[in-house]
């Protein structure tokens, strides 16, 4: 285990009807001014936005609200956020949604203190070195933000897409009621599963020895959320079910399963080409990136791979032949995606096998030979190929 420093300060607000603390909790961090941060008109209409001002205006905040953030967040209604906080005096920003609403108040808040182009974080310019006290009402279990030290915003003009960590990042705190998140479309709850599977796996598939600690947590929170994504994608009002997801998108990726391990994060950057290119939910393209990452690297740690096999889908090992009980991880984990009704190749996603070249040089370099993840580091021929794999 690598040696690592931890620290999560979000307070987390957990169980039925806790969006009605909303105006408390802003309070507590010494907001006296909000801007109301969400999506689309399903918060207005559900009564939601109208619960979280009316809980703002008992506990003495003013509130201004803040409409329109749509999946894989532009950086245009950033702008406009700053804008719009800047001139009203606003001194707290509150997302009420999920990772796109969440991502889009951390860009607001962080640009809010920075006199240059808040781009400038994203595109390596400039590290955030302040920022204005946000939280999150979560509305949906998938992108781990209301927690995560992790912020990723899509530049609409070059349709590149991009994220920063940092610790500004995380929130001061997060409300998290399940039931929000059971009005929400099967498919949507699906992405979001595939989502918190693909942020543990990108930590699980490590080269790092002497994890077990970190990996029977990772194994045990796979099973939990491969369980209740199938049950909350048949009764999406089961409260069990979305309380797991919840819980475990939170955490999934605020590094509790994730310290002490070397992590890769090259299948979200390849993913980050898709959705920024064809527009689709991350969920989808992740999960037709991901089960060809795993072809494309077992054979570099088969017995990683093995063990996911045997640990998290109950696959019998075949000690004479571990690439075999490999790749029946690999099927199995495919065989969930498809059960839950996620695609598993290009062509579903809409993607065009003329733009894999294309995608894989554009793909975000994260090292300094230029190369991309952390455990199995790619050249963008490496990543051609895997695309290649996903186009079946």
């Amino acid at each position: 285990m690598k040696d690592f420093v931890q620290c999560v300060p979000t307070r987390f607000v957990f169980g039925r009807g806790t969006e009605r603390q909303a105006g408390q909790q802003v309070r507590d961090f010494g907001g006296t001014k909000a801007l109301i941060v969400y999506g689309g008109g399903s918060a207005v209409r559900s009564g939601l936005i109208d619960r979280v001002a009316r809980s703002l205006d008992e506990a003495g905040v003013a509130s201004v609200c803040l409409g329109g953030v749509q999946p894989n967040p532009r950086d245009t209604l950033v702008y406009r956020g700053i804008e719009l906080a800047r001139r009203e005096g606003v001194d707290f920003i509150l997302a009420v949604g999920g990772g796109s609403v969440i991502d889009t108040s951390k860009a607001i808040a962080h640009g809010l203190c920075y006199d240059g182009d808040f781009w400038d974080f994203f595109c390596g310019k400039a590290r955030p070195e302040r920022t204005t006290p946000f939280g999150a009402v979560l509305t949906m279990s998938a992108a781990g933000s209301e927690s995560s030290n992790s912020c990723v915003i899509t530049q609409e003009s070059t349709k590149t897409k991009r994220g920063v960590r940092s610790e500004l990042n995380r929130p001061r705190f997060a409300i998290m009621n399940p039931e929000l998140a059971m009005t929400l479309p099967p498919y949507q709850i699906a992405c979001g599963a595939t989502d918190i599977l693909a942020h543990i796996m990108e930590r699980y598939f490590t080269c790092e020895a002497e994890v077990d600690l970190t990996d029977r947590l990772c194994e045990g929170a796979m099973q939990a959320v491969i369980r209740a994504a199938r049950i909350a994608v048949k009764q999406p009002d089961s409260y069990d079910a979305q309380a797991q997801l919840m819980w475990g998108s939170t955490i999934a990726h605020n590094d509790t399963l994730g310290i002490g391990r070397v992590q890769d994060w090259g299948s979200h950057q390849i993913e980050h080409e898709l959705s920024a290119l064809y527009d689709v939910p991350h969920g989808a393209g992740l999960a037709v990136v991901f089960p060809a990452w795993m072809r494309y690297h077992m054979h570099k740690n088969v017995m990683r791979f093995a063990q996911f096999a045997v640990r998290v889908y109950g696959c019998a090992m075949d000690f004479e032949h571990p690439e075999a009980t490999a790749l029946r991880g690999i099927e199995a984990h495919e065989a969930f995606l498809r059960d839950i009704g996620m695609p598993l190749t290009l062509s579903e996603l809409g993607a065009r096998a003329e733009d894999i070249p294309a995608l894989a040089a554009h793909t975000k370099k994260t090292n300094p030979d230029g190369t991309t993840g952390g455990v199995f580091p790619m050249t963008p021929e490496d990543i051609e190929a895997i695309l290649r794999i996903a186009d079946r």
